[in-house]
C-alpha cells in the first residue's frame, strides 16, 4: 500500500472532497473510542477500541454523513443512517498518526484517507512524532516577573524547534537545597481566565501560587495542553456534550479522543532543563507522579491540593475522583 493521504472532514467541503476522491471510493478513517460509541467496532473480530477504525465507502456516506460519523453533537438528536461497515486497517501506523495529527492541531478525528491522488497531508508518522517530542524543547527565553502571590518570581518560557506552543515555567522564592514544590497546571482558558465555574482549573492556579510562595521555594509549571490535551475547540465541544448529560470522560470518548491525552513527559523535560531531579508535587492526579517519574524526576512527596466544589462542577470533580482516580 502506497503513502496514506488523508482529507480532514471537518474542514472539508463539496469540492475540496471531489477534487480528492473523484471516483467516491475514499474510506472513512475513525478513532476506535468514536467507533465503538458508533458501535462499529463490534463488526469485526477481536475489535480495539483504541486502535484506528476505517469504514467503508458506500454511496450514501456523502460528506454530510461523514460530518455526523466525525461530530458526536447531534447523536442524540439525529440517529445515524446506514448501514456503515468496519473494514480492515491496512496502513496502521500512519492512521494512527493521523489521528495524532488531528490532535496536535485540534480537529477532530476523521478523515477521509486514500494512497493515490492528491491530498491536503500526507502522513509521515516519524515526523508527527518528532513534532512532539518532548525532548526537543528547550529554554528559549526568561525574565524577572513580580506577580501577586510572589514579587521575586521569575519566568521561563519553553519551545521545540517544530511548533509555535510554548510552555511556561514560574520560579517563586529561591532554591535553598531542598526539592521545590511543584505544580503541575494544564492550560485551561475558561478555567484560569474567564472564570468559568465548571471546573476548579482556576482556583487551582491561584491556590496553588500562594502554597508554592508560603512553602519557601517552588515552581509552577503552565503546560500549553488545553481540555487535557484536546485543544480549546474540542474542549467546547466536549462542554456541548456535557449539556447533553455525559461526564468529561464520556465526551472526550465520544469525540474519538482518549479520556486524557496529556503528556507529562513535557513537565519532565521541563523540570531537567531547570535543574530539577527530585520533587515535591502538589497534585491530586496519580497520572502526573506516574508521568514525572516515567519521565526521570524522583517524586518525593505528593502533596493534596484540593479545593471546596460549587454547584456547577460537583459532578466533574466527582468523575474526576470516580472515573480517573484523582484523590481528592
Amino acid at each position: 500500500m502506497g503513502e496514506l493521504r488523508v482529507l480532514a472532514i471537518e474542514t472539508a467541503d463539496d469540492l475540496r472532497l471531489a477534487a480528492f476522491d473523484p471516483e467516491a471510493r475514499a474510506d472513512v478513517l475513525l478513532a476506535g473510542s468514536r467507533a465503538a460509541t458508533l458501535k462499529l467496532t463490534n463488526q469485526l473480530n477481536a475489535a480495539d477500541a483504541d486502535r484506528p477504525v476505517t469504514v467503508a465507502r458506500t454511496s450514501w456516506l456523502d460528506l454530510a454523513a461523514a460530518r455526523a460519523l466525525a461530530d458526536p453533537a447531534t447523536d442524540l438528536a439525529h440517529p445515524l443512517q446506514g448501514p456503515f461497515r468496519a473494514i480492515p486497517t491496512d496502513n496502521g501506523v500512519d492512521a494512527s498518526a493521523a489521528l495524532e495529527l488531528a490532535r496536535l492541531t485540534g480537529i477532530l478525528p476523521a478523515f477521509f484517507v486514500t494512497d493515490s491522488g492528491d491530498a491536503e497531508v500526507s502522513v509521515h508518522p516519524a515526523d508527527i512524532l518528532c513534532y512532539d517530542s518532548p525532548e526537543r524543547l528547550a529554554i528559549v527565553a526568561r525574565a524577572r516577573l513580580p506577580v501577586e502571590a510572589c514579587e521575586s518570581a521569575e519566568i521561563i518560557a519553553f519551545r521545540s524547534p517544530e511548533t509555535v506552543s510554548e510552555h511556561v515555567a514560574l520560579i517563586l522564592g529561591k532554591p535553598d537545597g531542598q526539592p521545590p514544590l511543584v505544580r503541575l497546571h494544564s492550560e485551561c482558558l475558561t478555567g484560569d481566565v474567564l472564570g468559568s465555574l465548571k471546573c476548579d482549573c482556576g482556583p487551582q492556579l491561584h491556590a496553588a501560587l500562594h502554597e508554592i510562595a508560603e512553602s519557601g521555594w517552588g515552581i509552577l509549571l503552565y503546560l500549553r495542553q488545553e481540555g487535557r490535551g484536546i485543544g480549546l475547540i474540542n474542549k467546547l465541544r466536549a462542554y456541548e456534550l456535557q449539556d447533553q448529560g455525559f461526564d468529561t470522560v464520556d465526551a472526550n470518548l465520544r469525540l474519538g479522543f482518549a479520556i486524557d491525552s496529556r503528556d507529562f513527559g513535557v513537565a519532565g523535560r521541563m523540570l531537567d532543563l531547570l535543574g530539577q531531579s527530585q520533587v515535591r508535587l502538589l497534585t491530586n492526579n496519580p497520572a502526573k507522579v506516574a508521568g514525572l517519574q516515567a519521565s526521570g524526576i524522583t517524586v518525593v512527596e505528593r502533596v493534596a491540593h484540593s479545593l471546596p466544589a460549587n454547584p456547577h462542577n460537583e459532578k466533574y470533580l466527582a468523575t474526576k475522583r470516580d472515573r480517573t482516580g484523582h484523590q481528592l
